[in-house]
């Protein structure tokens, strides 16, 4: 049901009602108070269809110059979908993307996650280097009318410094290009927008990000875990012939999630993912080394950051130390920032570090 259609049936029902069943418990007309309430419930219910609206829909226009066709479906607190970058109808890359949505203050965060398609020859399916594959940080805007647009701009998804362009999107009521979250955007009032639904055609997608792992022989038991805050300059000095420092320089970073600074301490808990093997981590902000030799467990090794010393976009890399009894190295992430909290599934191997890009969007839209 539309919020027009809901907010006429609340209407019409109070009209209806009988003074008889609108008087307080002092015995006076309660009409007064209670068309008060029916305002309030009205703009809640105008408010909560209007953030859905904004940002489950179809966007065109462009990013990084190039034409772009953005699919963006709202699921919990965060946002799935595709988008198409495109020369021609037929001449595209597809790639699902994940992202996140704060209606608090317009702000919205997507990127491109998994190769679907590259111009007819079939995609990577796995998350991987790519250095076409973007991060967007755009703002939400509505001029007026039905007009609604993206503005903010876009960076290479695997490298913060490369900062590639602007982006512009506007919404539309239909797409150019037809595929399986049609149905969910068509129909998302009406019942689509179940997460399980969602998911089901998101998971799709996921199903081959990670590679197999290979079991090794058992390694000794780890240590216990900590709790570290994170300090405003490096934990350990820089030294060129650390083991640490030689795999987070030779090998390639690649996102794995975006985490939103909107509170004032992000709390970042890693374990190993599914069966303890003896995965051991080190951890670079922003290139500097934080800790090493953090063995993972089923109990969280949890770091603290304080969100006053952090950039406005931020590079958390997990480099593997070695990569477990069963390769490769694993890790599974809860972050907990304010009231809200964010997971995703890490993985690292010999060639590859897992990133996570801690951004304020209130400040990198401006």
């Amino acid at each position: 049901m539309r919020g027009g259609e809901r907010i006429w049936k609340i209407t019409s029902l109070v009209w209806n009602l009988k003074p008889s069943n609108m008087k307080n418990s002092s015995g006076f007309f309660g009409r007064p108070f209670f068309m008060l309430s029916l305002a309030m419930a009205t703009f809640s219910i105008i408010s909560m269809d209007a953030a859905a609206q904004t940002i489950t829909g179809v966007w065109r226009g462009k990013i990084k110059g190039q034409q772009a066709e953005v699919k963006l479906i709202k699921s919990g607190d965060n946002l799935v979908g595709v988008a198409y970058y495109y020369q021609k109808k037929n001449n595209y890359k597809r790639y699902s993307i994940r992202g996140h949505f704060d209606p608090a203050t317009n702000s919205v965060i997507w990127w491109d996650e998994v190769l679907l398609d590259a111009y007819g020859k079939g995609g990577i399916m796995q998350i991987r280097p790519d250095a076409g594959a973007q991060l967007m940080v755009a703002d939400f805007n509505c001029p007026g009318g039905e007009e609604m647009y993206l503005d903010g701009t876009s960076s290479s998804r695997d490298q913060q410094n490369s900062k590639n362009g602007v982006l512009h999107l506007q919404k539309m009521e239909k797409p150019l290009f037809n595929d399986e979250w049609d149905y969910i955007i068509d129909n998302y009032f009406v019942g689509a927008n179940n997460p399980l639904l969602i998911d089901s055609i998101a998971q799709v997608k996921v199903n081959a990000e990670y590679p197999e792992e290979t079991i090794l022989p058992a390694l000794p038991a780890p240590a216990p875990p900590v709790t570290v805050t994170a300090p405003v300059s490096p934990a350990l000095p820089a030294d060129a012939n650390d083991p640490a420092e030689k795999k987070f320089s030779s090998r390639k970073n690649v996102l794995q999630t975006v985490i939103p600074i909107t509170a004032k301490t992000i709390e970042l808990r890693f374990y190993d993912n599914a069966q303890v093997d003896g995965d051991s981590i080190a951890l670079f902000l922003n290139g500097q080394l934080l800790f090493k030799n953090i063995r993972l467990t089923e109990e969280a090794y949890t770091v603290k950051l304080n969100a006053a010393d952090l950039q406005a976009d931020n590079e958390l890399v997990m480099v593997a130390e070695n990569l477990g009894s069963i390769p490769p190295n694993t890790s599974f992430m809860v972050a907990i920032v304010g009231d809200k909290r964010y997971e995703a599934r890490l993985f690292a191997n010999e060639q590859s570090s897992a990133m996570i890009r801690l951004v304020n969007p209130v400040v990198l839209k401006e």
